[in-house]
């Protein structure tokens, strides 16, 4: 299953979407040696990364065609994540320009290692060149 996006951090990172749909969805993640920090563990920032990845899934299954950017997130960590790790998300609300999102990170074991909830605002794709869309435009004062 394709994310439907090219988002180069995330082919780094070698997330895996296995569920995609209804404002749901899951992102497999199997941390190697470069994503842990200096506990041995998998780095916050992944963990970050992971959780965003989901969320922002989970937005975007309700309407595919188009993107999703981050407002806001707040995440908790529960426990140190090891091994191959899946986040869940859900699309909690929706209006017509914002999506209210939750998703939770569980190890092999399904024991939650983090948590959290995140606000992404909906943007139309446009079509330009050859890597199909336009970069979105940082807003002028």
């Amino acid at each position: 299953m394709q994310f439907g996006v090219d988002v180069p951090f995330v082919n780094l990172l070698g997330f895996e979407l296995l569920l995609f749909e209804g404002g749901h969805s899951a992102v497999r993640f199997d941390p190697q040696a470069e994503h842990l920090n200096s506990f041995n563990v998998t780095h916050g920032g992944a963990i970050m990364t992971l959780l965003d990845v989901a969320m922002a899934s989970a937005a975007r299954s309700v309407t595919p065609d188009l993107g999703v950017v981050t407002i806001e997130m707040k995440t908790s960590f529960m426990r140190p994540a090891v091994g191959p790790l899946t986040a869940k998300g859900e699309l909690v609300h929706r209006t017509a320009t914002l999506a209210f999102t939750q998703a939770t990170v569980r190890d092999a074991q399904g024991r939650a290692c983090a948590q959290a909830t995140g606000t992404f605002k909906y943007l139309t794709r446009l079509a330009i060149g050859t890597r199909g869309v336009r970069r979105s435009q940082p807003a002028t004062d």
